[in-house]
């Protein structure tokens, strides 16, 4: 039985501010009165009412917060299973109620069974359960493709997971793969991913009537990440299982939009490589040149993702869409500045900027502007070619990657770049240990604003 289902029936949930509590308990039946005196409810939380003949009757949840996003997710996780359905006519509140309670309940059960049953909502608007379970869906998926280990989710993996989604809603995909990349003009991407034994690819999805506006999304699907030669400590190399996550969020957001019919023309690009350790690694101190003709002295190898995402970026340009957006788990400096939950963007047009910072308001979904300080680009230098694809200095670090992208990006395409964690460290209702999809629902919003 799915969680969310459309329905004009079920329990009787009530869902207060605490402003409201007092007088809707005054309304109450003298029984309800009673019970919740005798039980010392104090008008915080959930409250379980039953009926004269001891049968769960109905339910009321009371918070401060009740309208922010997450608030009411742990419902799934505290009501006893059965069938519930919420006392409000908030259309908002209904949304958020709905998304949250399917992602609390989420599991990553591909290995491990979950034997746990769950009650589920019952909502009487159709739309409302449609697009709420395309945002389950959307951001499910993500969560499922981080948390899949490199075992399992090795480049042609990633693969069969586009090639399923461009199925599933009537897509286009193609991939260009192994020493094709080179015949093509990819040589980044192929650069990072020929010491892997699985051959690096990049992904190429387009759906939508070709009469719509263009928008295109890169990820970086970087499968494994050791460093290459310049090899992480191993605490460091753990979860790099994730460094696939811009990869994910992309697929994730393009579910999203074909799910909810979006009238864009929508392109996603993968470059989809492990940064593997062999006798034919690329070396510090090499020279790579790019697709876009540019020459790049490579300081550290473990600053890969931004190799294989300029190629993409570049082809992205090829079609001048309307917007490019990108999602990296691109450094740990963004981390520093914002913390692990809070993911940074940069963007060269500031009026998508504002766009996005609006949405990330409407959606109560955060993201954060950073700049592209142009100052530091001078950190970029290289004596030897035309720039290095990592600055020795620990300071500025998400700012001198984002302008290290910027490099393949046309001045008159507004473009976007989302530097990511794609992990919650800790657990928050609706937001489990594990991968997690960081902005998306920011994004979507601005999508659908701007171009729905």
């Amino acid at each position: 039985m799915p969680l969310i289902q459309h329905k004009d029936a079920g329990q009787p949930l009530t869902l207060l501010n605490n402003s409201e509590y007092e007088t809707w308990l005054a309304a109450q039946s003298t029984h309800t009165q009673n019970w919740i005196t005798a039980t010392q409810f104090k008008g915080e939380g959930l409250c379980l009412i039953p009926s004269q003949d001891a049968q769960l009757a109905s339910a009321v949840f009371v918070s401060k917060k009740l309208n922010d996003f997450f608030t009411c997710g742990e419902l799934v996780n505290q009501l006893p299973c059965g069938e519930y359905q919420a006392q409000t006519q908030d259309e908002a509140l209904l949304f958020s109620l709905a998304v949250s309670w399917g992602l609390s309940a989420y599991q990553f059960d591909r290995y491990k069974a979950n034997p746990k049953t769950y009650p589920v909502l019952n909502l009487a608007n159709a739309d409302l359960v449609k697009r709420a379970q395309a945002f389950l869906d959307g951001i499910c998926l993500t969560r499922d493709l981080i948390n899949t280990p490199a075992s399992d989710m090795m480049p042609q993996h990633l693969a069969e997971q586009t090639q399923a989604l461009a199925t599933r809603f009537g897509a286009e995909f193609n991939e260009i793969v192994g020493d094709d990349l080179l015949t093509q003009n990819y040589p980044t991407i192929h650069a990072v991913g020929r010491a892997s034994v699985h051959a690096p690819r990049l992904l190429d999805l387009h759906w939508g009537d070709k009469k719509h506006p263009k928008v295109t999304l890169v990820g970086k699907g970087v499968c494994f990440d050791s460093g290459g030669l310049d090899l992480k400590p191993s605490t460091a190399m753990r979860y790099m299982k994730k460094d696939m996550g811009g990869s994910a969020h992309v697929l994730g957001l393009a579910s999203m939009v074909m799910a909810l019919n979006l009238p864009v023309q929508l392109r996603v690009l993968i470059p989809a490589v492990e940064n593997a350790v062999a006798g034919n690694a690329f070396r510090p101190g090499d020279i790579l040149t790019t697709r876009k003709g540019l020459t790049v002295e490579i300081d550290n190898t473990d600053a890969e993702g931004r190799l294989v995402l300029c190629d993409a970026l570049d082809e992205a340009c090829n079609d001048a869409p309307e917007v490019i957006i990108d999602f990296a788990t691109l450094t740990g400096a963004c981390r520093v500045a914002l913390g692990t939950e809070l993911p940074g963007f940069f963007c060269n047009n500031q009026d998508v900027a504002n766009g996005l910072m609006t949405s990330s308001a409407t959606a109560q979904d955060p993201i954060w502007q950073l700049p592209l300080h142009d100052a530091y680009r001078d950190m970029l230098k290289s004596d030897i070619a035309d720039m290095v694809n990592s600055v020795p200095s620990p300071f500025g670090g998400a700012i001198t990657a984002a302008l290290y992208l910027q490099e393949s990006i046309r001045d008159d395409i507004p473009w976007v770049h989302f530097d990511v964690m794609a992990w919650n460290n800790r657990k928050l209702p609706g937001r489990p240990v594990g991968g997690e999809a960081m902005g998306l629902r920011a994004v979507l919003d601005y999508l659908e604003n701007r171009f729905a």
